[in-house]
């Protein structure tokens, strides 16, 4: 039994798709059309990092209260873990593409963290080894 997916309410598919692939990189599994419960048209996108693992389903958020919850998921805490075999270099990368950092690199018993945001505005532990 695993954790197959967990939905990342985002304001559009194809940004959220460009950070997670180019940024993060994750890879593309699937981006299909689909439609909501009361048939209006979406996408069915994940995004997976590289060789499987629990998936991130981009939901492009439908109306006022999932466009409120965009970047708010877990009401301000880190509710996102990407673990790293370099972290390092996946840092670097990382600044270079602009992305956020709301607490810069420190080493604890477990491992290298630093914190960063998301394209929807969501708080993520990087984690590497120590």
């Amino acid at each position: 039994m695993h954790v197959d997916l967990v939905t990342v309410i985002v304001e559009e598919y194809d940004p959220a798709i460009a950070f997670f692939t180019k940024v993060l990189g994750f890879e593309l599994t699937e981006d299909s059309p689909s439609l909501t419960n009361d048939g209006r048209p979406k996408r069915w996108v994940v995004v997976r990092p590289p060789g499987g693992g629990t998936g991130l389903l981009l939901a492009r958020a439908d109306g006022p209260r999932q466009e409120r919850a965009v970047g708010d998921q877990m009401a301000g805490r880190v509710g996102f873990f990407l673990r790293v075999d370099d972290f390092d270099a996946t840092y670097r990368r990382m600044v270079e593409h602009e992305v956020r950092f709301v607490r810069e690199p420190r080493t604890e018993a477990y491992g290298r963290i630093a914190v960063f945001v998301d394209i929807a505005g969501n708080k993520w532990d990087l984690l590497g080894p120590p």
